[in-house]
């Protein structure tokens, strides 16, 4: 089982940008689907984007479309969120996931990073 560790959040005004990085251990990333959730206080968690294990397909909450893009690098077992254009509504932890199954499904995650905070003042 993969363990996951997340970096690169931070503070930043609206209209601005933050990269989040996920590092991965285990030999056996290529397996997993990945994913990106947050949780805002007071909000339920939500599923933000997700990326199969071959990277061949993606999947981002209409809310983050054309502005969030989720990649994956195999051979160093990391998984990245691009955010661009963020909003005040974007603030939240950010938390890195790994998944076996169907990895387009937010249930199927069951493996967690410890989470990133992000901030987006406006």
């Amino acid at each position: 089982q993969v363990q996951l560790v997340e970096s690169g959040g931070g503070l930043v005004q609206a209209g601005g940008s933050l990269r989040l990085s996920c590092a991965a251990s285990g030999r056996t990333f290529s397996s997993y689907g990945m994913a990106w959730f947050r949780q805002a206080p007071g909000k339920e968690r939500e599923f933000v984007a997700a990326i199969s294990g071959s990277a061949g397909a993606t999947y981002y909450r209409d809310s983050v479309k054309g502005r969030f893009t989720i990649s994956r690098d195999n051979a160093k077992n990391g998984v990245y969120l691009q955010m661009n254009s963020l909003q005040p509504e974007d603030t939240a932890v950010y938390y890195c996931a790994a998944s076996r199954e169907s990895w387009w499904k937010a249930s199927s995650y069951d493996v967690w990073g410890q989470g990133a905070q992000v901030t987006v003042s406006s």
